[in-house]
């Protein structure tokens, strides 16, 4: 009788051994976060108090439209927030890509004189988007990719202050396919909406491979530059893809915005491929949304909508719950990472990345 109580005992002490190596749902809000990849366009403080009662604390980068009035906009509200709420907001910011003067020394003069009093303010990484190489052109119209010896300055001032370039560089690949033909429906929804991004319908424009291969080209030419590719580099469409970049470029790291719907999609054709990955690469990866603010919507249901997305996509990589997306159809199981994959992935790394002083 003995005996078989100690059995069980060892059996009980085994399973929760077991069990204690992985979160659950109820730990999500326990654990201390960082989505690595939001913009905050409002000071009306609605994410950053979403981001407090889920225990997130925040990266906020800017994105380049051509507007110089927008770029400050967004700036000024990224400074906002960081003074507002210390530790809990993070930002970096992008410069306007105006041709003026390229392929001068004043064009890269002039990034830097603006990047100077940007990040002097408070910044942990400056953000290129993917207007290089998909919008912006020379005077004899040709395409700028960012691999040009034009932008080597203001990659070099970067370097030289320690910091990253956190990069949107490129496209998903859905971007070069009819809309009928993409694997998800946030990319066919965004290029339906946004056809002047949707590159099947411009041919003359450079391809999915010229975007890939002008970033691997800029690695290549700066081994030891920090860069995290947003949208997980635009590689999202296969694992292996990206992979072989993260062998390639060791100084390299992605987030995960807007594009964990391509990794359920992986997930729910081979998982195991997957979360594979996710263990192999756990050092390389930053979860983010791609979430924006800009103050129009219900604060109640921006906080309610920001829970949602974020605690399912805590169910994807913490448990191996059956689940389902509003992105594509059939069901696929949550991939149940082990508790140090998923502290990384969801703090540590970013922490460690961007250098962030907490």
């Amino acid at each position: 009788m003995r005996q078989n109580l100690l059995i069980c005992l060892l059996c009980l002490i085994a399973i929760s051994g077991c069990r204690s190596g992985y979160y659950s749902e109820k730990d999500f809000s326990s654990l201390p976060k960082i989505d690595s990849h939001i913009h905050i366009n409002s000071s009306m403080g609605y994410f950053e108090e979403a981001a407090e009662e889920n225990n997130f604390i925040l990266i906020t980068l800017g994105v380049d439209h051509g507007d110089s009035a927008g770029i400050a906009s967004q700036h000024e509200s990224a400074r906002h927030s960081a003074e507002k709420y210390p530790g809990r907001v993070f930002y970096g910011p992008t410069f306007l890509f105006d041709t003026t003067d390229w392929g001068t020394p004043a064009w890269s003069e002039r990034v830097i004189s603006e990047l100077e009093k940007d990040l002097s303010q408070g910044g942990i990484t400056v953000k290129v988007w993917k207007n290089i190489g998909m919008t912006v052109r020379d005077r004899s119209g040709s395409f700028i990719m960012i691999d040009d010896p034009g932008i080597d300055p203001v990659i070099d001032y970067i370097k030289g202050r320690g910091l990253p370039v956190t990069g949107h560089l490129g496209e998903p690949r859905n971007c070069w396919l009819p809309l009928d033909q993409m694997t998800v429906s946030s990319d066919s929804g965004y290029f339906a909406r946004n056809p002047q991004y949707h590159m099947f319908l411009h041919p003359e424009y450079p391809s999915y491979e010229d975007q890939i291969n002008a970033r691997d080209n800029m690695l290549a030419k700066n081994p030891d530059l920090t860069f995290i590719g947003c949208h997980l580099a635009s590689l999202e469409w296969n694992v292996d893809s990206l992979a072989e970049r993260l062998d390639r470029f060791p100084n390299m790291a992605v987030d995960m915005s807007a594009r964990i719907c391509h990794l359920q999609y992986q997930s729910a054709q081979d998982r195991k491929r997957v979360r594979d990955f996710c263990i192999k690469y756990q050092d390389r990866l930053l979860y983010g949304t791609d979430v924006g603010d800009s103050g129009g919507a219900d604060p109640e249901r921006f906080k309610k909508n920001m829970q949602e997305t974020w605690l399912d996509d805590w169910k994807y990589f913490a448990t191996d719950d059956e689940m389902t997306s509003d992105k594509f159809r059939g069901s696929f199981a949550g991939l149940k990472l082990p508790k140090n994959v998923v502290d990384k992935i969801y703090y540590e790394n970013a922490v460690k990345w961007y250098k962030l002083k907490l």
